[in-house]
């Protein structure tokens, strides 16, 4: 009986490993990896965009302003430790960043949606067409 249960677990190995690999191989879950690595490299664009052009020439509009060195110093008042840093300067910047991402998210979609119907008006014209043909051919 020994040698049963160890075939048993040995085949439910093999058919975890082979539905794991089914997995692995279906398209969305390589959809998903491809998406999460251009999703990685559009953040980075984001940021340098957004550090190294738009804040820059916001601070030059606003007098010079460094936002990455705005921050509101609180002293500890009881004595112990360092003081409280609220780095608001790198929250305005995030905010600018989230604007940047969710605006080009928006135009990429605006764009995506104005295809998709275009795509289904010419559809929708040629299955028109198509029963107008129909009909005079009977």
């Amino acid at each position: 009986m020994a040698k049963s249960e160890e075939a048993k677990k040995l085949q439910e190995k093999q058919g975890l490993k082979e539905e794991f690999i089914e997995f692995i191989n279906r398209g969305s879950m390589i959809d998903l990896a491809v998406g999460v690595a251009v999703g990685g490299a559009f953040t980075a664009i984001v940021n340098s965009l957004v550090n190294d052009i738009v804040m820059p020439i916001v601070g030059l509009l606003l007098g010079g302003v460094d936002f990455t060195g705005l921050a509101l110093r609180i002293p500890n008042f009881f004595g112990t430790g360092d003081e409280a840093v609220i780095a608001y300067g790198n929250f305005i910047q995030n905010v600018v960043q989230f604007l940047v991402i969710a605006w080009v998210i928006f135009m990429v979609i605006k764009a995506m949606n104005r295809m998709n119907r275009k795509r289904d008006a010419r559809k929708a014209a040629r299955e028109a067409k198509s029963e107008a043909s129909d009909k005079k051919s009977k």
